[in-house]
């Protein structure tokens, strides 16, 4: 899948802590949280990010996933492919991305998309859960895709998701 024109990179990442966020057991997570946010912010390539990204149950009715406090979406907009990649996996937050199971559930459906927008267009938490739904029950298509539909994604390839067996 090839970028158009005058669009960037949108992506949707969707989890549910282990914990409610005082627990000790996602404690390191909410510790680095403004700190992984921050980098992104500062990255190359970084476009936007949807205020409280990455923070559960926050009461804010714009980024929260139903009324499960434990849930948390992770909405951000990047300049293209190479810029997204490089946040995730050439940064600190791989560490964390790759110690994600002690924080957070094992979803047992999609939980991540991605999706062109317009340059400029700030997306909605209601449009991103729209564009997961669209992957989930029709596949990867123009309008909704993951890293594999992503031929310049290079990193992506040996830093993928590894099935995790559910408990």
């Amino acid at each position: 899948m090839i970028q158009p024109d005058g669009y960037h990179l949108a992506e949707l990442n969707v989890g549910r802590l282990l914990a409610p966020t005082d627990d000790p057991r996602v404690a390191e997570f909410m510790a680095n949280l403004d700190r992984v946010n921050g980098l992104g912010k500062r990255m190359p390539g970084f476009v936007w990010m949807m205020e409280g990204s990455g923070e559960p149950g926050t009461g804010n009715t714009e980024n929260s996933i139903g009324s499960d406090p434990q849930f948390v979406a992770n909405l951000t907009v990047w300049e293209d492919v190479a810029s997204l990649e490089k946040f995730v996996w050439g940064t600190i937050h791989k560490q964390f991305y790759e110690r994600r199971q002690e924080w957070f559930e094992i979803l047992g459906e999609q939980h991540f998309v991605m999706w062109w927008v317009p340059n400029g267009h700030q997306p909605s938490l209601e449009e991103a859960l729209e564009r997961l739904e669209t992957l989930r029950t029709k596949g990867a298509s123009e309008s909704a895709f993951g890293w594999a539909e992503l031929k310049q994604a290079s990193m992506w390839r040996d830093h993928r998701c590894v099935q995790v067996a559910a408990e």
